[in-house]
């Protein structure tokens, strides 16, 4: 079984999807995904990319991908990739794959300067949180995660959203 690590493209946006939306569904929430093809191509493909993608081919085959993006630590003083998602195809589980992704994406989190490299799992993805585990990676269990979304986002923007189209 060959793998091969590349970068996505334009051209790779239906299968980013695909993936998205396969990923979404082995979390238990496959309504969950609103993306686009359009929100993916304006948000990742344009002149200021908010995300970056690589793919894993197995045997010339989309099999896998790894999406993220940079952070910054204003206490290390130093860049960072937050992984957003990391899916291998269930069909092709077992063969590295989820490791080549991983590996590459801390090669460019090491050649782009980052002083870290992190990602959320569920507490229920025994299989996930093991894999992680035996590549060393430490669980901050002591950390929360934080979300605003929605009418509770607007709700907390109204004023400053306001003072802004005023100006």
């Amino acid at each position: 079984m060959a793998v091969a690590i590349r970068t996505a493209t334009e051209a790779d946006i239906p299968q980013i999807l695909a993936f998205i939306r396969a990923l979404a569904a082995y979390e238990r929430a496959p309504r969950a995904v609103k993306a686009t093809e359009a929100d993916l191509l304006r948000d990742g493909f344009g002149p200021r990319p908010f995300f970056e993608c690589l793919i894993a081919d197995c045997d010339g085959q989309p099999a896998g991908f790894a999406f993220y993006f940079f952070d910054y630590s204003t206490w290390m003083g130093r860049p960072g990739i937050y992984l957003e998602d990391l899916f291998v195809d269930p069909g092709v589980r077992g063969h590295g794959i989820g490791k080549a992704l991983l590996q590459r994406v801390a090669a460019i989190a090491l050649e782009k300067g980052c002083a870290r490299l992190k990602w959320e799992v569920l507490d229920w993805n025994t299989p996930a949180i093991d894999f992680y585990r035996a590549m060393g990676a430490e669980f901050m269990d002591e950390w929360r995660t934080v979300r605003l979304a929605g009418d509770a986002l607007a709700r907390l923007a109204g004023p400053t959203r306001q003072m802004e189209s005023a100006s």
